[in-house]
């Protein structure tokens, strides 16, 4: 790839990302069904590629588990494309419950430290993540129209506005350059 058009087609997509990003902030209830949609289909695809793994498979007991893992894929896919809301509840909660228990860890893990240093990072992490935890836990199931699609369109943001500064880095770089 040419070096003067990587820097070009990165901005193009670092402000994609951002503008994709704050679209999923300002209608999170829509990124959030997305997610689930999205999430569902990749597990149909995964689903069916397990299948035709266990199908061309020798062992008995590998084509047993790989059909049984295909059927969970399947079930779980179709599950979130017929009940993209009931999904969308559950994954919330699976979130919100993940965010409390990393929350939970960091902190343990800043408050016993065995043989390293503390980083206030650490607990800062922790801190952080157990208050969003709690704050998606303690409105949920109302919390599911909003967390997923405003923590994906989030993260979308970061990166579009990471990947703007290194772009435009990058290309302050290579006019520098003789």
């Amino acid at each position: 790839m040419n070096a003067s058009r990587a820097p070009k087609s990165s901005i193009v997509f670092a402000l994609l990302l951002i503008l994709l990003g704050f679209l999923a902030i300002s209608l999170p209830t829509a990124a959030s069904i997305s997610v689930v949609r999205v999430l569902a289909w990749l597990l149909l695809i995964a689903g069916v590629a397990q299948a035709i793994d266990a199908l061309r498979s020798q062992d008995t007991r590998s084509v047993i588990w790989k059909l049984a893992v295909a059927v969970l894929y399947l079930g779980a896919g179709v599950y979130l494309l017929v009940q993209p809301l009931l999904g969308l509840a559950k994954l919330t909660l699976l979130l919100a419950a993940v965010l409390c228990a990393e929350g939970l860890i960091d902190i343990f893990t800043y408050l016993f430290p065995r043989g390293t240093g503390r980083s206030n990072w650490l607990l800062l992490h922790g801190a952080v993540g157990l208050v969003l935890g709690l704050m998606i836990l303690t409105r949920w199931p109302f919390s599911s129209f909003w967390a997923i699609g405003t923590l994906v369109g989030t993260g979308m943001l970061v990166s579009g506005v990471t990947r703007l500064g290194m772009a435009l880095e990058a290309r302050k770089f290579a006019r520098a350059r003789p």
